[in-house]
């Protein structure tokens, strides 16, 4: 059988076949590309020559290329648009990718001769990203388990096999949670919803196959829904579903999930002598230290706190006044919210949507990075995974610098949330290559015939994950591994969320923010309170991110919990938590910390980045403008193309001159003078 997975890609710009690529092409290419990897990992191991940077890690570097395009096409459809079949086969693949790992890091004829470079560093006159690469692969090995020895290491082993499992089965879980609840609507339920809400339930019921109007658990379509429905009784039924994800019994629960994974990883990090999890996890992340980290979120918690209790009393006067007793929940505060705003601000979700148009904010996130760095996008005919994907050529004075794909609509078949991944890494050496990146989101989609319209968040979003994408593609390194956003974890949402800011100039949204059917541009009364909206309800949205941080490191540090909601409940009521508002990811629906330990003890790096975000964007505005050109090429000379070569801290201080404080991040979140 030929198999396009295994065969070279004779395509624009080496896009994967996706027109050729079927389901059972998957686990044949991968049990190939795996056995060819570890040969070629046996090779470098057993090479008679002494070892050298080009020939052992330089060689690695270079290793396990067939592998990199199976999984970089598997893992993008599995989540993205996954189905039964790829399910099973991420159910197969997963242990068998940790004990492929597992073998690697545990050749200890290979960990040697990576121990010997690094030993012997200072006289192999390495480049500095040599050096740092040898670095990174060397502290990577020894935090893998390559020197445990033993019993110790067949636990390791074994550990790493089983988190892996869990880690498939939680997201498995949450996605199927989220695709078989729908709640459908009648035309009475209808009634004082926005046209954007309403058109965006018909076409959820179309989607299902149904002529009913629907409300998914979509976050595109479920927050609208809590903002705008004055029927309390659907909004608590909507909000229930929500916050149960995972947490409903029966075979998609994942709260013995999480439990068992938090064990693991106190064990993981106890074979390799650190005290917990957290203590792991956190040195090689720029915070350092749990107490760092801590210190970070209460100085923020406190002001945010206040603001929320602030806000909820006033809401609750808008509850009693509708005649309703009974304290200010959960399921009501987007709805009095949005009328609070109304008042406040004289600003209508409603009124703001039209001007929101998805193809014009992909202009708008284009434009920008045309102006700060000469970037061009051209439209590529090319076949990809779904038809609602489509993909851009990227170019800067006619040379190729990357593909961009982007995937904007909700769907059944696509875990929920908004992410940015890549199908190829950028890298010099061994082998020159170019980035294809993709951006995935959960947008709603229009019915036929009408356009796509985003809310305020939604156009935040696809400008966050724009700015991941300018991460990855604007890459200019020599190895994949320190590559785009292969960066501290409390370091990478720096270039997102910086990118964010662009959204508010007032002359992008002035160019671009134009009306859905008559293109007429966003009033300037209208743009104006738009902006004065900017840190409106921010009590609200720091809190439920604040606490959901302080969970997770609090469930990381000290002995893992038997019963995590139990935990959770402790951790939150400590805090003070607000009645009205609940954490934006409770565990059992919590993926970033259970589908993976990417933002496990991590999730405060959102916060950690938004103090560097807030400070890097006022360089901008203390030079003169958002566009300023020295600026810009200090952000993309020190930070964006430099991915991991050199320590976070250092590039920032190299761009910036210093490293902030969190004063700026108040003032932007608005909790400040």
């Amino acid at each position: 059988m030929t198999n396009p997975l295994l065969m070279p890609w004779e395509t624009p710009y080496g896009i994967a076949p996706f027109d050729a690529i079927e389901d059972a092409h998957f686990a044949p290419a991968f049990e190939a590309a795996l056995a060819e990897h570890l040969t070629e990992i046996e090779a470098i191991a057993d090479n008679p020559e002494p070892p050298s940077f080009v020939n052992t890690v330089e060689a690695m570097e270079g290793a396990g290329a067939a592998l990199d395009k199976v999984l970089g096409v598997f893992f993008n459809l599995a989540g993205a648009d996954s189905n039964a079949a790829r399910q099973a086969l991420q159910r197969d693949f997963s242990p068998k990718l940790a004990a492929h790992s597992s073998a690697i890091y545990s050749n200890k004829a290979l960990f040697a001769r990576i121990e010997a470079l690094w030993d012997g560093r200072e006289a192999l006159a390495l480049e500095p990203e040599e050096e740092r690469v040898l670095y990174l692969t060397y502290r990577g090995f020894v935090r893998a388990g390559a020197a445990l020895e033993g019993d110790a290491a067949e636990r390791m082993s074994k550990v790493k096999s089983r988190l892996a499992v869990l880690g498939t089965q939680f997201t498995q879980n949450l996605l199927k949670d989220e695709a078989d609840w729908s709640m459908p609507l009648s035309e009475a339920d209808l009634e004082g919803l926005p046209e954007f809400v309403v058109d965006a339930a018909r076409s959820a019921g179309e989607a299902a196959g149904v002529e009913t109007p629907l409300v998914t658990l979509s976050r595109s379509l479920i927050t609208p829904f809590l903002q705008f429905s004055p029927r309390r009784a659907l909004r608590e039924k909507a909000w229930r579903a929500w916050v149960m994800r995972g947490e409903n019994g029966g075979e998609t629960d994942n709260r013995g999930i999480a439990a068992e994974t938090l064990a693991l990883r106190k064990e993981r990090a106890a074979l390799l002598g650190y005290e917990d999890f957290a203590a792991y996890k956190l040195e090689t992340e720029m915070a350092g230290t749990p107490a760092k980290v801590r210190e970070l979120l209460m100085a923020v918690w406190e002001p945010a706190r206040a603001a929320a209790l602030s806000d909820a009393a006033e809401m609750e006067e808008m509850l009693r006044a509708d005649g309703l007793s009974g304290p200010l929940e959960p399921w009501d505060w987007r709805y009095y919210a949005e009328k609070r705003r109304r008042a406040l601000h004289d600003l209508d979700e409603a009124e703001l949507k039209p001007y929101l148009k998805l193809d014009r904010m992909i202009e708008a996130a284009f434009a920008c990075s045309n102006r700060l760095f000469g970037l061009e996008f051209q439209a590529l005919d090319v076949p990809l995974y779904h038809p609602d994907c489509r993909a851009w050529a990227v170019t800067r004075d006619g040379q190729h610098l990357a593909v961009f794909i982007g995937d904007y609509f909700a769907r059944s078949s696509k875990r929920s949330g908004a992410w940015c991944s890549t199908f190829r890494e950028q890298a010099k050496r061994p082998v020159a290559k170019t980035p294809i990146v993709v951006n995935v989101c959960n947008f709603a989609k229009p019915p036929k015939g009408k356009p796509a319209l985003l809310s305020y968040d939604d156009a935040r979003t696809l400008f966050h994950e724009f700015g991941h994408a300018l991460h990855q593609m604007l890459s200019d390194v020599t190895f994949g591994s320190v590559s785009g956003t292969s960066v501290a974890r409390d370091f990478v949402e720096l270039p997102s969320q910086l990118y964010e800011h662009w959204l508010e100039v007032p002359e992008v949204l002035g160019e671009f923010a134009t009306h859905a059917e008559t293109g007429e541009p966003m009033p300037p009364a209208l743009l104006e309170k738009v902006l004065k909206a900017a840190t409106f309800d921010m009590g609200f949205q720091t809190v439920e991110y604040v606490a959901s941080a302080l969970v997770d490191l609090e469930f990381h540090q000290g002995q893992p919990p038997a019963d995590v909601m139990q935990k959770q409940a402790e951790v939150l009521e400590g805090m003070g938590m607000p009645h009205a508002i609940t954490m934006r990811h409770a565990t059992p629906h919590f993926a970033h910390v259970f589908s993976g330990d990417g933002y496990s003890s991590g999730y405060y790096s959102y916060m950690w980045s938004e103090v560097m975000d807030a400070d890097a964007f006022a360089a901008f505005e203390e030079a003169g403008g958002a566009f300023d050109p020295e600026v810009a090429q200090r952000l993309e000379d020190y930070i964006l193309s430099r991915g991991g070569s050199v320590e976070a801290e250092v590039l920032y201080t190299r761009f910036r001159g210093r490293m902030p404080g969190v004063e700026a991040l108040l003032k932007g979140r608005g909790l400040a003078a």
